[in-house]
């Protein structure tokens, strides 16, 4: 497993690599020069000039051991993204503040909807053809037909503004209970019917193995069937999906921190493209690009660790 590991963490840096010419050429070249805009068009040319000094624009873009591109890789493998340009503040420290809130959201978040969707995909798999499997699917294909923003705007309004049930936005007297709360019933009820239509095929086709028929001719208990046997043979696409959608949660979510102003990763986001902030951006590209390749190898892994028939080597 050690060999495997170190061969796919080699295979990660060409990725890593291309991750980093993508975005250089996203943001340096075609974004073009944004001087001007950290100035502002009534500064000095002594102003402009120590601007492009600071960030580096002042120098060679590729073709340079001192390259705008070689300092672009240097600051990325150290994780010095440098300063935000709308507030001057280290893109560093606006992560780590912005970590927290957006993790105590999406956490939760994913938690419900994995606990949700899998148990109810079990049961409604086992009564198939059945009114409560209709009801329920045609309840999950509603939900992926109703947008997202609507589910903001109906919860907002109804349970936080009209029943005062939930805060309306965020203040920072607030604990992380009552800010999130809402949002994490939002995104929850948002998420369930792509995740238990995704569940309840993998329990289908699980329920129409010989296995599942054995077992229930040799009077095993339905819950032992289900979670025992069922639940475990479907770890595989289970895992696929469960573990691929870690890296996104530290990413926070765009629209749950937008409209209910928790200053998360995702507001930030919101917020550097609004302002062109091109640096923040990056940074969160970067660290989303390593968390997606990191999280993949540990998909294979647990492949080897659910199912004995899968070796690494």
């Amino acid at each position: 497993m050690i060999n495997y590991v170190i061969r796919r963490l080699l295979y990660t840096i060409p990725i890593v690599f291309g991750v980093l010419l993508i975005t250089f050429v996203l943001f340096n070249v075609v974004g073009g020069d944004v001087t001007d805009q950290i100035a502002g068009k009534a500064a000095s040319k002594e102003t402009r000039d120590e601007i492009r000094a600071e960030y580096g624009w002042d120098k060679p873009l590729i073709f340079a051991l001192d390259s705008q591109f070689v300092n672009h890789i240097k600051n990325a493998v150290t994780f010095n993204f440098g300063r935000s340009w709308s507030d001057r503040e280290r893109i560093v420290d606006k992560i780590k503040r912005g970590a927290g809130p957006s993790l105590s959201l999406t956490i939760p978040m994913f938690i419900g909807t994995v606990l949700i969707s899998i148990s109810l995909a079990l049961v409604v798999a086992f009564l198939r053809g059945t009114v409560f499997d209709i009801i329920v699917v045609l309840l999950c294909v509603a939900g992926m037909s109703i947008p997202f923003l609507s589910f903001i705007l109906f919860g907002q309004y109804f349970f936080a503004f009209k029943w005062s049930l939930f805060p309306v936005f965020f203040w920072p007297d607030l604990s992380p209970l009552q800010y999130v709360a809402l949002p994490v019933i939002i995104g929850i009820a948002a998420g369930l019917g792509s995740n238990l239509r995704f569940y309840r095929t993998v329990m289908l086709d699980e329920f129409r193995n010989d296995y599942v028929r054995t077992a229930f001719a040799k009077g095993l208990s339905t819950h032992k069937v289900l979670f025992k046997h069922v639940l475990k043979n479907a770890m595989i696409p289970i895992i696929t999906q469960v573990v691929m959608a870690i890296p996104f949660l530290f990413l926070g979510s765009l629209l749950l921190e937008r409209f209910f102003g928790i200053p998360g990763l995702g507001y930030l986001m919101i917020e550097a493209i609004a302002s062109r902030d091109f640096q923040v951006i990056n940074a969160m590209t970067y660290i989303g690009a390593i968390l997606f390749v990191v999280f993949n190898i540990i998909t294979d892994i647990c492949y080897s660790l659910v199912d004995p028939r899968i070796r690494l080597e």
